[in-house]
């Protein structure tokens, strides 16, 4: 259950809200002016938090890596070797190599 109070109120019920929020299970955001400023959550809610947006970095990691990995090789300009004076030329692994 969420639970809603003014900044300046909240500084003056600190205590009582810490103990909303360890031992009644809420979450209590702190607003200014109507506005949400912070929330106070659960040590065990942060975690679950963390979790998720680390969660959420992985699979933008993940994504990011796929993309790059599907555009595979460019081919180079026929006489883009001796043009550049490229000695070296990289061949995928495959069979017999």
């Amino acid at each position: 259950m969420a639970y809603e109070i003014p900044v300046t109120q909240a500084r003056a019920e600190l205590a009582e809200l810490i103990n909303r929020v360890v031992y009644g299970g809420e979450r209590v955001t702190v607003t200014r002016h109507g506005k949400p400023l912070v929330a106070l959550v659960s040590a065990a809610d942060l975690e679950r938090l963390d979790a998720l947006d680390a969660q959420e970095r992985e699979r933008a990691a993940d994504q990011v890596i796929s993309s790059v990995s599907s555009l595979g090789a460019a081919p180079s300009a026929p006489d883009g070797r001796r043009r550049f004076g490229l000695t070296a030329e990289h061949h995928r692994p495959g069979p017999g190599r």
